[in-house]
């Protein structure tokens, strides 16, 4: 998944790209309106986090720009213009979502997964493999003949995010806040109990090890 980030206060973008780094997500940095214009045409994101009150191009004039050229993009706006004609403006003309300044971390990564979600929903409605099909609407796996695999929900869950995400190897970690959203401690061993059932499973059917561990990275979907 890869997201940009448009906000012209520096410690702040700074951060947020951190933190948002650290959900396994790739981050672009724009400072400004032209700047994100020329990121935007030169990179496809799934998702833009947008400050108003940007140098040389407004914010709402940026949202006006990429709404041309797109509706399927995610936009979320961040701004400290709180009135509500203002923030009915920016929903009026293509954001997907709207966050008054200050907010809390926690919250924009809640309204950042809700919003992917449901794009891969809403656009994505099947992935196809060479072995198999993942049916996103009514979450269940098929194979080529459309014969049901039968999955647990956990283990359709940990397919699924896999197959959404891959082109990138997915840490234990990320499983924890993206399925089971909890840190406690038994949660790490109970996420390798489940990915080691999974891949068994798909090995015993397909002959082949599709999900593969890189040491101290994470589980990628090798299919």
């Amino acid at each position: 998944m890869k997201i940009l980030l448009v906000e012209d206060e520096r410690d702040l973008v700074d951060a947020l790209a951190a933190g948002i780094r650290k959900q396994g997500y790739f981050v672009d940095i724009a400072r400004d309106g032209r700047e994100a214009i020329d990121l935007y045409y030169s990179t496809v994101y799934d998702l833009i986090v947008l400050d108003l009150n940007l140098p040389y191009i407004d914010g709402l004039e940026v949202l006006e720009l990429i709404r041309k050229d797109s509706k399927e993009v995610k936009i979320i706006i961040v701004s400290a213009r709180t009135e509500i004609e203002q923030r009915i403006e920016g929903l009026d003309k293509g954001a997907n979502d709207y966050l008054t300044k200050p907010f809390s971390f926690q919250e924009l990564l809640a309204r950042i997964r809700s919003l992917l979600r449901r794009n891969f929903i809403q656009n994505d409605a099947q992935i196809e493999t060479k072995y198999f099909k993942c049916d996103l609407v009514g979450r269940c796996i098929t194979d080529l003949n459309n014969n049901m695999i039968r999955l647990t929900s956990k283990e359709y869950q940990i397919l699924e995010y896999l197959l959404i995400n891959n082109k990138r190897p997915i840490s234990t970690e990320e499983l924890i806040d993206k399925i089971w959203e909890s840190d406690s401690i038994d949660s790490f061993d109970t996420v390798k109990v489940h990915v080691s059932t999974l891949r068994k499973k798909l090995r015993n059917l397909f002959e082949e090890d599709l999900i593969e561990y890189i040491p101290k990275t994470g589980y990628i979907f090798r299919g």
